[in-house]
């Protein structure tokens, strides 16, 4: 992966296919990746209610997507349960003509 003031080259915008989302490791974060009508978003692939890495195998619906294991929904912007304060970690994303850049952070889990 090429790093670019924090941010990591993960795929090119090619590479991701409308409405299905995929899963990379980015500097040793688990991220689900989605593209919604052209639009590129990342978030952490942890789902907060089974701490379940399986985000990033969720439907697609109305700018959410839905944990396939218990249909938790998470806004694809802000990563946050509709009418709640928690959710998942977004993380900024970067389109460079056909490569997509995401930038990280550590989390410290506290289960």
């Amino acid at each position: 992966m090429k790093e670019l003031d924090g941010f990591f080259k993960i795929c090119r915008y090619s590479d991701l296919t409308e409405k299905i989302g995929k899963r990379f490791f980015v500097n040793d974060v688990d991220v689900a990746v989605f593209k919604v009508d052209g639009d590129i978003y990342a978030l952490a692939n942890m789902c907060i209610h089974q701490k379940a890495a399986v985000i990033y195998d969720g439907f697609i619906e109305d700018g959410k997507v839905a944990c396939p294991a218990h249909g938790w929904q998470f806004d694809l912007k802000t990563g946050k349960v509709p009418g709640a304060i928690k959710g998942l970690d977004p993380y900024e994303v970067k389109i460079i003509g056909d490569d997509v850049y995401i930038k990280v952070y550590q989390k410290k889990l506290e289960w």
